[in-house]
């Protein structure tokens, strides 16, 4: 039986993906749906509950997306945001102005009695992001909260079961935000809350070995969350049928390639097949210093050396890969969510199969392409995956590669492999690790001179970063405690051989990026 399912319309908001994730922490199953998606197709999929995203235009502009009338008329809740809010208005026949006085960041509110506000105090802070506001509100509704510059922060229309909010209740930032949506799904929509880890966990292992039967499957396994959980779940599925690739490109973190092989090998009954290059890597990326170029050498190179290690054999079967649904979107793929509304900012992360490949395969096994990072997590622990590899962090496709700022060379990266594995020795140390979302080393083309004994030095500066983010669009530099980070910079210097400086990198996204490359 299928999970009552809630449409996210995206009208190119940022928050897309937020909404939909924080919809499904509710219990609840969401997909993000493009706002073009046509009428009936809506009809068909029969969603209990409906959200419009946000979306940095105004809807007076004949060139913003806009939305036919019909679809208030399905019968279907509907919860607008931001500039779905001022859609519901508009298209309803209300009027939408340019704020006196625009709203931006944390704003106090105040609602009177409505549904959505069950549970939620009288008076609370909300986050705003708006230069127009709801003017005068269509026929049949009326105004349920309000700020100090914004008359209209809320309004709704029970027997139409239509409901629309200013501010961001996706974001944490909003104190109640997600009381909010729990009443919009619950009390309004009628949701059950059947979207479970345990239950999506059978359905899939069952799916997986009807459609494999008797016949072999090819992963790529990085050793990164994604690929990891899809490995546990195809074990879990057709264990010995199952062969998983591990292309070690030697630019990993220390000893993680011996850790992610020991792991599967010990953990999974499958076949686990490591390819060691890390020569044939450094060779590639000899005298390479642009960072763009880097990463096409190391991205190409590992298609390379993996679809030559798969063509030794040619027994046929599928082909599974890691992808989430994030890339699903991201790509462009994700019900062609993305679409004239946010941009398609990367092709699809995972492997493509090159054409004298593709007669070989049944088919592409994407057995997280529903989940997000956090329900892919989730899904892992319950597998029984080692926590240090479910909860590991982000780490780049290129590895040390993009950490490693000029050329590429093999004693660079011994110093970089050292040097991280001090600062996240101590960072566990320290107690602080659950409230970073990143930390890492970077070893920058850079010599300073130093003092070691009584001898002069002119050797390597390391440079630590540490972020905290609750979405990594944003990101802030994380507040080490100062004696924490001088344990680092002492081991680093009297530990890692050709470091004698280390500095602290304090730069928020923006204007800076996490990585470095």
């Amino acid at each position: 039986m299928a999970n009552q399912l809630c449409i996210v319309l995206d009208f190119g908001g940022q928050y897309n993906q937020l909404i939909a994730r924080r919809v499904r922490e509710c219990g609840v199953y969401c997909e993000i749906r493009n706002y073009q998606t046509p009428i009936d197709e809506i009809r068909q999929l029969d969603p209990a509950g409906i959200i419009f995203t946000g979306g940095p235009n105004s809807v007076y502009d004949e060139s913003s997306p806009h939305i036919s009338k019909e679809i208030f008329e399905l019968g279907i809740p509907i919860l607008g945001i931001c500039y779905g809010c001022q859609l519901m208005a508009y298209t309803l026949g209300g009027k939408v102005s340019s704020c006196e006085k625009s709203e931006y960041g944390k704003i106090d509110v105040s609602h009177s009695e409505s549904l959505l506000f069950s549970n939620v105090p009288e008076n609370s802070t909300v986050w705003m992001s708006h230069t127009d506001f709801v003017s005068e509100l269509p026929e049949g509704f009326k105004v349920t909260a309000k700020s100090q510059d914004c008359p209209c922060a809320a309004f709704e229309c029970p027997d139409k079961k239509l409901y629309a909010v200013q501010f961001h209740p996706e974001v944490t930032h909003s104190q109640f935000g997600k009381e909010i949506l729990h009443n919009f799904l619950y009390d309004v929509c009628g949701f059950t809350g059947d979207w479970v880890m345990d239950d999506f966990i059978d359905t899939t292992i069952a799916k997986l070995r009807d459609t494999i039967g008797t016949k072999k499957v090819i992963l790529g396994l990085s050793g990164g969350v994604d690929s990891s959980v899809a490995a546990g779940l195809l074990s879990r599925a057709v264990g010995k049928q199952l062969t998983c690739v591990f292309v070690d490109h030697g630019l990993m973190r220390k000893d993680e390639g011996d850790y992610v092989e020991e792991t599967f090998t010990s953990l999974f009954d499958t076949n686990f097949v490591r390819v060691n290059c890390k020569d044939k890597f450094l060779s590639k990326l000899k005298g390479v210093t642009d960072p763009e170029t880097k990463r096409k050498i190391i991205g190409e190179e590992f298609i390379n050396v993996f679809w030559d290690e798969v063509r030794k054999d040619t027994t046929g079967g599928f082909f599974a890969q890691g992808t989430i649904y994030p890339d699903r979107i991201e790509s462009g793929k994700g019900n062609e969510a993305g679409k004239g509304s946010t941009a398609v900012i990367k092709t699809h992360h995972n492997t493509v199969i090159p054409e004298d490949m593709k007669k070989l395969f049944d088919g592409i096994i994407e057995p997280l392409g529903d989940l997000f990072k956090d329900e892919v997590r989730a899904v892992g622990e319950k597998l029984g995956i080692p926590h240090d590899l479910v909860w590991r962090q982000p780490f780049p496709g290129p590895g040390l590669g993009v950490r490693i700022i000029g050329e590429i060379t093999e004693e660079k990266i011994e110093i970089l492999q050292e040097a991280d594995a001090v600062f996240r020795d101590e960072i566990r140390k320290s107690g602080v690790e659950n409230e970073l979302k990143q930390f890492f080393a970077v070893l920058p083309d850079v010599h300073t001179v130093g003092v070691m004994g009584d001898h002069r030095t002119y050797d390597h500066l390391i440079a630590l970063r540490a972020i905290t983010t609750d979405d990594f669009m944003t990101a802030d530099w994380a507040r080490i405690p100062f004696d924490v980070l001088a344990k680092v910079s002492n081991r680093l210097c009297n530990e890692v051989d050709h470091v004698n400086r280390v500095v602290y990198d304090i730069t928020s996204k923006p204007p800076g990026t996490v990585e470095w490359e």
